[in-house]
């Protein structure tokens, strides 16, 4: 399988489906069409740890004050399931490989 978990309102997000050959990729915008239980565990199988799919960036995780947390796999995973903005992203998924987040080094493997 080969997907895109996004956010069109993300800048960085739209900068990188712009440079990328998305054909071929389906697309989920995460906000209009929520990630489901079975999605997020198909990326933790891959992963192996919901904390890799969890985004501390998130104006959400200040204003829950979840920094001083001690938040477990269970935590990370409901937390995404309730906030779509928790997904780190863009969520790239590329048959067996998942690629997690909006690093240079991330980014350019798909250029």
């Amino acid at each position: 399988m080969k997907k895109i978990y996004y956010l069109k309102t993300c800048d960085t997000c739209r900068r990188i489906l712009k440079e990328m050959d998305t054909s071929g990729y389906i697309l989920q915008e995460i906000k209009t069409e929520p990630i489901t239980v079975k999605q997020l565990e198909e990326l933790f199988a891959l992963t192996k740890k919901y904390e890799v799919l969890f985004s501390r960036s998130a104006k959400k995780y200040k204003e829950m004050d979840l920094k001083s947390q001690q938040l477990t796999e269970k935590d990370y995973r409901q937390l995404i399931l309730d906030e779509y903005t928790f997904l780190k992203r863009p969520m790239i998924v590329n048959g067996n490989e998942v690629y997690v987040g909006n690093t240079k080094k991330r980014v350019d493997i798909f250029r």
